[in-house]
This record gives structure tokens, C-alpha cells and sequence, in this order.
């Protein structure tokens, strides 16, 4: 899915993310099935600025001591190769790539120690920041299967129109998680405020022009890979 031009955006202090700074999401282009009369947020929804804590040393989220931040990978810590994955919850290309190449992928490449995989969210709209949110609020065991199951279902829960959280809720409660913690983790600026960090550490290294986009080594590459495409990739490892 292409990336708009109006990525995210910090207002205020930048690098000290002090003061009166927000966050804030920009309208992502939503899918055909998404659009139309609702009341409540479909793909491609703004995400509404979250003030920073006024003195950020206060402020939680940080992946150096918040667990549901840290890395969420498959593979070997000793694999020639780290492949980065930087996708969104909501978007149909990522969600094929996820269905149809990735399975082959683990298989062939990940089970068998060639690569590392590293997911990293890239949220589009506010819901798929919610359905990050959740997913780094589970264990981290249950990380790779929870956003399976999404991307899998992702038209029962990405497009219910007025139904979107409802229906993420439920799909959390399959993974364990109750309504009481549901509603906290997505309440929780903390957290919130991580996941957009990483998606702006994410923009401003890479560029990202489209979701889902690939990082081998240094080499960024960008769209629905097939399997096939995905091997070209990472037999030519790492270098630009």
C-alpha cells in the first residue's frame, strides 16, 4: 500500500519530544472496502495527536525498558542475514504477503537459520495502531500467531464499519487477552507513544514509500514479494 505523501509528524520540540508536542498520523488512503458512512473509525482514519509528557524523562514507552516494545523477531540470533519487515495491520498487501509468501518463507528460510526476521510496525491509520498496540501487549510467544490470525481475518475485523475495535477485541480475547485489558492497553499513551516513535525512527532511516517494505541488510525493497521474489532478495544478502 503506498505510503501518502504526509507521513508522520512531530509538533513541538523534536528531539527533546517535550512540551507541547503531539503526535500525529497522516490520512492514509483507504481501501474501497473501507470507505463509505460509519461511526466509527475504518482504515485510513486519522490518528488523533497524543500530547507528549511534559518532561519526556516521565515518559513510558521507551523499548529499553518496556518489554512490549522490544524486538519481535523469528530465527536465530546468529543468521547471516536480518530481514526487517515495516508493515501495517490494515493493509491488504501486507496481509497477502503474510497469507500467501510468509509461511514458505519461515519454512525455508527463517526454520532453517538462513535469515532473521524482524517485524516492525508501520501502522497507516488508527486502527491498525490500535491493532499494533494489542499485538505488543501480549507475550511475546503469542506476537507472530496474534498477527497472523489478524492478517488472515483481516476483513472480519480491519473493515467491520463501526465495528472495527469490537470486533479487535474479540480477536484478542482468542489470544487471551480480556476486554478490561484490551481497553487499558489502547488507552495506554505509554505504550501508544512507542509505537509511533519506532514508526518515525522507521520513516526517517528508511524512507518507506509503501507498505509492506523489506530491509535486507542495507537494501530496502518494497512491495508484496512472492516467495521467489523474497529468495532473489536474500541470496543477494545484505549490501547495497
Amino acid at each position: 500500500m503506498p505510503v501518502p505523501r504526509r507521513t508522520l509528524v512531530i509538533a513541538g520540540g523534536a528531539a527533546a519530544l517535550g512540551g507541547a508536542a503531539a503526535w500525529q498520523l497522516w490520512p492514509a488512503v483507504a481501501p474501497a472496502a473501507a470507505q463509505g458512512p460509519g461511526p466509527g473509525p475504518a482504515p485510513g482514519t486519522p490518528v488523533p495527536p497524543a500530547a507528549a509528557p511534559a518532561n519526556p524523562a516521565d515518559a513510558g514507552g521507551s523499548p529499553r525498558t518496556d518489554p512490549r516494545l522490544a524486538e519481535r523477531f523469528a530465527g536465530r540470533a546468529e543468521a547471516p542475514l536480518v530481514v526487517q519487515e515495516f508493515f501495517s495491520l490494515t493493509c491488504g498487501h501486507c496481509a497477502a504477503f503474510h497469507t500467501g509468501t510468509w509461511p514458505q518463507v519461515k519454512a525455508e528460510l527463517v526454520d532453517t537459520g538462513r535469515i532473521r526476521f524482524v517485524w516492525n510496525d508501520f501502522p497507516l491509520d488508527e486502527v491498525a495502531l490500535s491493532a499494533a498496540m494489542v499485538a505488543r501487549a501480549l507475550p511475546a510467544l503469542r506476537y507472530e500467531a496474534f498477527i497472523s490470525t489478524l492478517f488472515q481475518n483481516q476483513n472480519r475485523w480491519a473493515f467491520a464499519q463501526g465495528q472495527q475495535i469490537d470486533e479487535l477485541a474479540r480477536m484478542a480475547a482468542l489470544a487471551g487477552m480480556n476486554r478490561a485489558e484490551f481497553d487499558r492497553t489502547l488507552a495506554d499513551e505509554g505504550l501508544k507513544r512507542g509505537v509511533l516513535e519506532a514508526r518515525l525512527a522507521a520513516q526517517n532511516r528508511w524512507q518507506i514509500r509503501a507498505t509492506p517494505s523489506f530491509a535486507f541488510g542495507s537494501r530496502l525493497v518494497s512491495g508484496n514479494l512472492t516467495f521467489a521474489e523474497f529468495r532473489t532478495q536474500a541470496e543477494r544478502g545484505g549490501r547495497a
